[in-house]
C-alpha cells in the first residue's frame, strides 16, 4: 500500500513545480514603489509653492512682511501689524485710576493697539511716566493717551466728562475701573470713616464709573467692554494681610461683574454689554 501513496506524491509534486516556479520569478522581481495620492499631492504642492515663491522673490514687492512672533514688542517700525488680532483703532475708552500704577499700565496696552484712551484720576496731574508714554505711544501706533481730574467718588461730575467724552467722539468702547485705595491696618483699629473712605472710591467708583460708561455704550449703540479690576484679595485672604475692608471691597467688585454681566446680557439692542473682573496678584507700583 506504500507504493501508490509514494507515486501520488511524486506525481502531485511534479505538478505544483511549475506554479512554484512562477510565484518565485513573480516575487524576485524587484517592483517600482507607487507614490501614495496623498505624497503625490505634497509634491505638486511643494513644487507650485517653491515655484511661486521664486517668482515673488524675482519681482520686487511693496507689501511689508509681518513680524515673526518672536520679535519683542513695542515696534514702532512694524506699528501696521500690530495687535492685529486685537486692534482697537479709533475706538474710545476710559480709564479710572490711570494717572499711574496699574491703571496706567493698562491704559498704555490699550494705545498701543490703536485705541484712544482717557485716564481719569483723581491727582491734580499724572505722575511723569503718564506723559513719557504720551510721547512714545500716541504718535506711533495711531491712538491716544489724555487725561482728566477727576474723582469717582463726585457721581454728577464723572457722568459728565464720561459724556463730553462720548459726545466727542459719538461712542464709547470700553472701561477699564482701576480706580482703589489700599490701607492696611487690622480691622480692631478701622475707624467707620476710613471703611466708608474706601467703600466710596473701590466699590461705589466702580459702580458708578460701570453704569456712566453703559449708559453711553446704550446711547450709541455700542456693544462695549467693561473690566472692573478687582484682587485676588477679594476671593482668598492672605495670611498676615491685615486688610478685612479692602478684601471686602473687591470681594463686592468680583459679584459686581457677575450681576452686571447679566444685567446687561441684551442691553444694546439686543446685543451685549461684556463685564468682566480682573483679579490680579500682588504687584509693586507706586498706585
Amino acid at each position: 500500500m506504500s507504493r501508490p501513496t509514494t507515486r501520488l506524491s511524486l506525481s502531485l509534486a511534479k505538478s505544483c513545480t511549475p506554479a512554484v516556479r512562477s510565484i518565485c520569478r513573480t516575487t524576485s522581481k524587484a517592483r517600482p514603489l507607487r507614490p501614495t495620492v496623498a505624497a503625490q499631492q505634497y509634491r505638486l504642492f511643494s513644487q507650485s509653492t517653491l515655484a511661486s515663491s521664486k517668482a515673488s522673490s524675482k519681482e520686487p514687492s511693496n507689501e511689508k512682511q509681518a513680524p515673526s512672533i518672536k520679535e519683542k514688542l513695542p515696534d514702532p517700525q512694524q506699528s501696521p501689524f500690530r495687535f492685529r488680532e486685537f486692534d482697537l483703532n479709533e475706538k474710545v475708552f476710559i480709564v479710572t485710576g490711570g494717572g499711574r500704577g496699574l491703571g496706567l499700565t493698562l491704559a498704555e496696552a490699550l494705545v498701543e493697539a490703536g485705541g484712544k484712551v482717557y485716564c481719569l484720576d483723581r491727582l491734580p496731574e499724572p505722575e511723569p511716566e503718564f506723559h513719557e508714554v504720551q510721547q512714545r505711544l500716541g504718535p506711533k501706533y495711531g491712538g491716544a493717551l489724555n487725561y482728566d481730574h477727576v474723582d469717582v467718588r463726585e457721581a454728577g461730575n464723572l457722568d459728565r466728562v464720561i459724556s463730553e467724552i462720548a459726545s466727542k467722539h459719538s461712542r464709547m468702547d470700553g472701561l477699564i475701573a482701576a480706580a482703589a485705595i489700599q490701607n492696611v491696618t487690622p480691622a480692631l483699629d478701622f475707624t467707620p470713616e476710613k471703611i466708608m473712605e474706601m467703600l466710596d472710591i473701590n466699590y461705589k467708583g466702580v459702580f458708578r464709573s460701570a453704569v456712566s460708561c453703559a449708559r453711553q455704550m446704550i446711547k450709541y449703540d455700542c456693544q462695549g467692554s467693561i473690566l472692573l479690576v478687582a484682587s485676588m484679595s477679594g476671593l482668598i485672604a492672605n495670611k498676615g494681610f491685615t486688610s478685612a475692608v479692602y478684601n471686602s471691597s473687591k470681594a463686592a467688585v468680583c459679584q459686581l461683574a457677575r450681576s452686571l454681566a447679566m444685567e446687561w446680557g441684551k442691553a444694546v439692542n439686543g446685543k451685549p454689554i461684556r463685564v468682566n473682573a480682573l483679579c490680579p496678584g500682588r504687584s509693586q507700583n507706586d498706585g
